[in-house]
């Protein structure tokens, strides 16, 4: 299905430009981090570092499936990528809970064994790393309902930014009170937020691949306001599904009044508009029956609405 409606056109190019911004911040972020950490012997700072760059593979990968979405369909893709975004943000979510689960692990270890690291150093780097990662949180917040692939990045730079604050309060901590013990603490805490984040991720990635109905979209409201054009009787095999963050799409069976082929496309105008207008669905395949042709026999006609 090759139309696009152009609020979703325009969401896509602010959003891979914003996108991009925020890998570049990243990949600063994350050399930064490593150096400090390894001139001021903090495994905290390195492993952000590494947590940096596990975010960096994913932000990269964002954005090529972004990239992939927007190639033409083709005569065996009729649906085109679209379904590459959601693959990249459900892996993308996948690796937020692997990497969760990581943080959890090394945190039980420095519990048992904490490190000593020099403070001073690990605090600067960590504020540098919070002013950056800031910034790619703003500049994400404002895309991220648009696509859940960056929302999906939103996510990786939101954990990068807890995480660095995280280095911060546990720097502080320990060089007023000597308390290596926080380090783990705080950092098991920050898992617990980034988890929280990746589950819903990879629960509504799953929800666009098995084409579950839009969570903003109640079915029984749908089927309410088809009946309610006149000339409708009835609706049945009724589907509603997102292709991908923002476009949504649905087929039904529509039972109509007999009447002209004519009047029925003015019927299919009227459904469309209202679908589009009432809950953004903007593709629809409507097969128009009719059960009192003068005939006695049933008539069918497709209309299909893009």
């Amino acid at each position: 299905m090759t139309h696009e409606h152009r609020h979703h056109k325009g969401a896509f190019s602010t959003g891979r430009t914003r996108l991009a911004i925020a890998l570049i911040i990243v990949l600063i972020v994350m050399l930064v981090e490593l150096g400090g950490g390894l001139i001021s012997g903090s495994l905290a700072l390195i492993g952000d570092a590494g947590h940096m760059f596990v975010d960096a593979l994913a932000l990269g990968l964002s954005l090529s499936a972004m990239y992939f979405a927007r190639r033409p369909a083709t005569s065996t893709r009729t649906y085109g990528y679209h379904r590459a975004e959601i693959m990249a943000a459900t892996i993308n979510g996948a690796i937020l809970v692997l990497m969760t689960l990581y943080i959890f692990y090394e945190s039980y270890h420095r519990l048992l064994n904490p490190t000593t690291v020099n403070t001073s150093l690990m605090i600067l780097i960590a504020i540098v790393g919070l002013a950056a990662n800031i910034v790619g949180v703003l500049l994400l917040r404002g895309s991220r309902h648009d696509s859940l692939n960056i929302r999906a990045a939103f996510w990786h730079v939101l954990g990068d930014t807890v995480s660095s604050l995280g280095v911060i309060i546990a720097g502080i901590i320990i060089w007023i009170t000597g308390w290596h013990v926080v380090d783990p603490i705080i950092a098991m805490m920050i898992g617990c937020i980034i988890l929280w984040g990746a589950v819903r991720l990879v629960i509504e990635s799953v929800d666009i691949l098995l084409e579950a109905v839009p969570s903003h979209i109640i079915l029984g409201d749908v089927i309410a306001v088809i009946k309610m054009v006149p000339g409708v009787e009835d609706v049945h095999d009724i589907h509603v599904w997102s292709l991908t963050s923002g476009i949504y799409a649905l087929s039904a069976h529509i039972v109509i009044e007999d009447q002209t082929v004519s009047q029925s496309g003015g019927l299919v105008k009227i459904l469309n508009d209202d679908l589009s207008r009432r809950f953004d669905i903007r593709h629809s395949t409507l097969q128009i029956e009719c059960h009192h042709c003068p005939t006695g026999s049933v008539c069918i006609m497709n209309n299909s609405g893009d």
